[in-house]
């Protein structure tokens, strides 16, 4: 059984040593300066020790207050964030799922009418933070790009990261050869400057370098390389439904990984949450069977 302390009294201490005043702590916690002071001197009582230094005009925490006010900050953020946790649970069922844009924009969005329908009574919520985001304490899941799984969350694969080159179609009938390359402006992505020269050396083709504009997001090369600014090198599952519709093409079929893979991430004590567990079982769902063929143009 938990020997549990005063837990009125360490509300109250808490919040007059984060404002240093017990009648500010008493406007917070919607009781009388009196009722604070009443229950902090029952807590200092119950601890054996003081807390505070009751001065004229504010309060000085002991070396004993400092350290209890410093390890209880966590305890009380982690109380929030459990309460926040199980309010999810409630019949309302919130998901909210942070992804990089270009993954949002290019697959999920598209992709969200089918769990709608799965899952009515979900309240989806898409938050987006780029690849190198943190996973933030209030996502209920994330999809993220990288070798490996996340330490201290659950990591479960999705998708290869695999990388081939596409532009647009009236642009795919000038390029004959690898080689022919050289002739086109080679969009590349500033967060992923290695992917060019990685196909390029796995394809085995020498004296083409990628020069071309420089776009922040692999999503505004790929609609550059829609509108024939020139060939960008795309990414699984990025371009699977813009070559499937024939808005891309793939010049040759070659693909070659990018050395990273995507993956659903989730803390755990999110796990047993209605909303994950039935976005989790649709989204494995989705990237095991929408894994369409490249198409390549004709001729080459």
């Amino acid at each position: 059984m938990r020997k549990l302390p005063y837990l009125n009294g360490i509300r109250a201490f808490e919040a007059a040593a984060r404002h240093g005043s017990f009648a500010q702590a008493a406007g917070e916690l919607n009781v009388t300066p009196a009722a604070i002071s009443r229950m902090v001197r029952l807590l200092e009582d119950r601890l054996g020790v003081a807390l505070f230094e009751r001065k004229a005009n504010r309060l000085v925490p002991t070396e004993a207050g400092h350290a209890y006010h410093v390890g209880l900050a966590p305890i009380f953020d982690a109380l929030a964030l459990l309460t926040e946790q199980v309010q999810g649970l409630s019949s309302e069922r919130v998901l909210t799922v942070g992804v990089g844009p270009t993954f949002a924009i290019r697959w999920l969005i598209p992709r969200l009418a089918r769990f709608r329908a799965l899952a009515p009574d979900v309240d989806v919520r898409i938050t987006t933070g780029g690849a190198a985001a943190p996973f933030a304490a209030d996502w209920t899941c994330g999809i993220k790009l990288g070798p490996d799984g996340w330490r201290g969350l659950n990591s479960e694969p999705l998708f290869e990261a695999d990388l081939i080159p596409v532009c647009a179609p009236s642009l795919a009938k000038a390029i004959k050869t690898p080689k022919s390359l050289k002739r086109f402006a080679l969009l590349r992505v500033a967060h992923a400057e290695d992917d060019w020269p990685r196909w390029l050396a796995a394809a085995g083709i020498d004296g083409v370098t990628a020069s071309g504009p420089m776009f922040e997001f692999y999503g505004q090369a790929l609609q550059a390389a829609t509108d024939g600014l020139g060939v960008a090198i795309g990414i699984r599952p990025y371009i699977d439904d813009d070559l499937s519709a024939g808005r891309l093409i793939a010049p040759f079929p070659h693909t070659v990984p990018k050395g990273s893979r995507w993956w659903l991430i989730s803390d755990e004590t999110r796990a047993r949450e209605p909303a994950f567990q039935a976005f989790r079982d649709w989204i494995l769902d989705e990237a095991g069977r929408n894994q369409p063929g490249v198409v390549v143009a004709a001729g080459s």
